[in-house]
């Protein structure tokens, strides 16, 4: 008798959209499961790696260096997948983090290949969310002096979206119940044939509402959803091997969910726009400094994400900065393992790598490269 095939967990989402974060507290609270995790950033660390290795040493991390995972230039994704099966008598469920520039269709059609198929099964595909940039327009609504960065986020946005079984709405703590709704109607117009919309307060989700769901599986028949199916202009749906009859949009297939690799990666060829890079120091770094130059920087650079760390001047552990556009957070962690030295992670469209670098140096007082 074959072995029971392995259950994948698509995690997506925007940069910044919080999706480390929710895979950090997935960790904490999933002691009873044993996890693989496969994490794919665009750009040169693995910065989300290093967050998630310090959650619990029994979760195998895997970084996939190749910003658009699956897809058929990427020769880390089906060795990685394989390797992991060999070792199927210690894992219970694999979770895959898309880089907040990818598309989860590829990981999608690679799971339903000949060479996946046979071992693994989608389980369901989470779209996180950063509710506040929701409601603040930041998926839309493009502005005179930034209508290329903007068209393009919200074609990215919504695309993550059309993938999705499951949309998490985070960083909600400090929204209302109105804030909510609004929140829910402007995500259920964007994508109508979405599942199931689901909460995060503190990034945190049920695990019965993340792992297990077997939205995928042929026999599973229930919730059948026959509302709008979502479909990218000029694409055509293949359909699966032994799938059966399926409504377009409900649980025993991927249906309207296989969007094809070539969208995927026509996407970044038609906009290349895009870039990533990592700048590093030497030096240790006072908190309340960085923080005010690295958001000096956010506001005069077309940038969207910024994350990395950094040694602290008081104290030991490391420094954490984390900024969505304008909006950064910096917190000291005392406990973590000590930084050797500054790095970070800038992405944006079209960003100036020489200016960042002038601005860091002359705003902290510190050399970096």
């Amino acid at each position: 008798m074959s072995a029971p095939r392995i259950p994948v967990t698509v995690v997506t989402g925007f940069l910044g959209a919080g999706k480390t974060t929710l895979l950090s507290n997935l960790i904490r609270d999933s002691k009873q499961r044993r996890l693989a995790i496969l994490v794919n950033e665009f750009g040169e660390v693995s910065i989300d790696g290093a967050l998630l290795r310090g959650e619990d040493g029994k979760v195998e991390i895997h970084d996939l260096s190749n910003g658009l995972v699956a897809y058929d230039d990427d020769e880390d994704f089906l060795p990685t997948m394989l390797a992991l099966w060999q070792r199927r008598s210690v894992i219970d469920h694999v979770l895959i983090e898309t880089s907040g520039l990818a598309l989860p269709s590829a990981v999608m059609e690679r799971l339903q290949g000949e060479a996946l198929a046979p071992y693994f099964v989608l389980d369901a595909t989470l779209a996180v969310v950063d509710t506040p940039l929701l409601l603040d327009g930041g998926f839309g609504q493009p502005s005179d002096t930034e209508q290329a960065v903007d068209a393009s986020v919200a074609e990215l946005f919504e695309m993550q979206l059309a993938n999705a079984d499951i949309v998490v709405l985070n960083k909600i703590d400090a929204l209302d119940d109105d804030a909510l709704l609004a929140a829910e109607t402007r995500v259920r117009a964007l994508a109508p044939s979405i599942r199931f919309i689901e909460l995060a307060y503190d990034a945190k989700l049920d695990t019965r509402l993340t792992l297990g769901l077997h939205l995928h599986e042929p026999a599973n028949t229930a919730h059948r959803h026959y509302g709008p199916v979502a479909t990218m202009p000029g694409l055509a749906m293949r359909p699966l091997a032994n799938q059966g009859l399926l409504d377009g949009h409900s649980h025993s297939g991927l249906g309207a969910h296989s969007h094809g690799l070539t969208t995927h990666k026509h996407f970044h060829e038609q906009d290349p726009g895009w870039q990533s890079f990592m700048i590093r120091s030497k030096e240790a770094q006072d908190a309340a400094t960085l923080r005010e130059a690295v958001a000096a920087i956010a506001r005069s650079e077309p940038l969207l994400r910024i994350k990395g760390f950094a040694p602290p001047q008081d104290g030991a552990g490391r420094l954490l900065v984390q900024g969505v556009r304008s909006r950064i957070e910096l917190s000291h962690e005392p406990d973590a393992t000590p930084a050797k030295q500054a790095q970070l992670v800038f992405i944006g469209y079209h960003p100036s790598r020489p200016r960042i670098v002038e601005q860091l140096c002359k705003l902290t007082g510190t050399v970096w490269r």
